[in-house]
């Protein structure tokens, strides 16, 4: 049993089917803007790169890193344009078209809303997302082996059937489950079609608790009845975390989530996948695009197959949970 705080990845190889993270906006900030910097070693041929990221957390975050790193890795010179939407939707569109005009050499995009507007804006130039759930259905990509357009990337599908069976392991008496998410996101009613299919499975009844905006995470999570809560990857949900932690600690009940940034913030425990390996494996594919060893429309959809079994020790005694003795070998403790 290991006990390092350390996330290193455990092992499980599930079948990841494809997907998206996103989110509804706020009111309208300016786009906001890193200024250019390269993180490359000078000398050979220069790119710009534009990066569009929908919204700050700490997955989406790790993944825009990752990304960074491949290319510093492969020794590419590159100099970066960042912008972050902070989950507005007009300041998303905006962050799109200004791309769309200006001189990069490719685009990537993190979140699904994000993909969206620059798959919509930009034409031209190579897009490359990550942080995506469903990539066909939110009509990125004709398929997720042939793209078909100037648009490809990786896909951060979660185990959603093996999260929620989690959710009898922790409290085998439980008959419902708690989820909250965004109406009207395709990523968010992804998963929680495949979590309900997952619960009926597992004898659980599902009480679904939709928000629109970041504030209304705390009214939703207080106004659940339900024997635990599932909180799949959803930016505006995940955004807010903390104060479904603080409900679930309240109410004596298991929080398990859809992400291992959010076991170390407070949830119990997840199957899921590294966002830093995940921005990686997109940035390898940016370097073959850029060389021209690739196109992205015939670049298939790429996702991790190495999950991990993260768990928040102190988490489960704030709300009364025991974890099992088999779920704590080969996880890794993050709190």
């Amino acid at each position: 049993m290991k006990r390092n705080p350390v996330i290193v990845a455990a092992g499980l190889v599930a079948a990841l089917s494809l997907a998206l993270t996103g989110c509804a906006g706020t009111a309208n900030p300016a786009p906001a803007s890193t200024p250019a910097a390269s993180d490359a070693p000078a000398g050979g041929q220069e790119y710009t790169i534009g990066i569009a990221q929908y919204v700050t957390h700490a997955s989406l975050d790790a993944a825009r890193e990752g990304f960074k790193q491949a290319l510093s890795d492969a020794g590419l010179n590159v100099t970066y344009d960042e912008k972050n939407a902070q989950a507005d939707a007009a300041t998303n569109t905006t962050i799109a078209t200004t791309f769309a005009s200006a001189d990069l050499d490719l685009v990537l995009a993190i979140a699904t809303p994000s993909a969206q507007a620059a798959a919509q804006a930009i034409t031209d130039t190579p897009v490359l997302f990550t942080a995506v759930t469903d990539p066909e259905a939110a009509k990125l990509v004709a398929t997720a082996d042939a793209p078909g357009a100037n648009v490809t990337g990786t896909s951060d599908m979660n185990p959603v059937a093996e999260q929620i069976a989690l959710v009898k392991q922790l409290k085998p008496e439980a008959k419902t489950v708690g989820i909250i998410y965004s109406s009207g996101e395709v990523n968010s009613e992804v998963q929680v079609a495949a979590a309900k299919e997952a619960a009926a499975k597992e004898g659980l009844e599902v009480v679904e608790k939709t928000i629109t905006t970041t504030a209304e995470v705390q009214q939703a999570a207080n106004a659940i009845e339900a024997d635990a809560i599932y909180v799949p990857t959803d930016n505006n949900v995940v955004s807010a975390i903390e104060a479904v932690v603080q409900v679930a600690e309240s109410k004596q009940i298991p929080l398990v989530v859809g992400e291992g940034d959010s076991v170390a913030k407070g949830g119990i425990i997840t199957y899921g996948l590294d966002y830093t390996k995940l921005g990686y494996q997109t940035g390898e594919m940016a370097v073959k695009v850029l060389t021209g060893e690739a196109d992205p429309a015939s670049t298939p959809v790429e996702t991790l197959k190495e999950l991990s079994l993260y768990v928040n020790e102190a988490a489960a005694q704030r709300m009364g949970i025991t974890i099992p003795a088999e779920l704590l070998d080969g996880a890794e403790v993050v709190g």
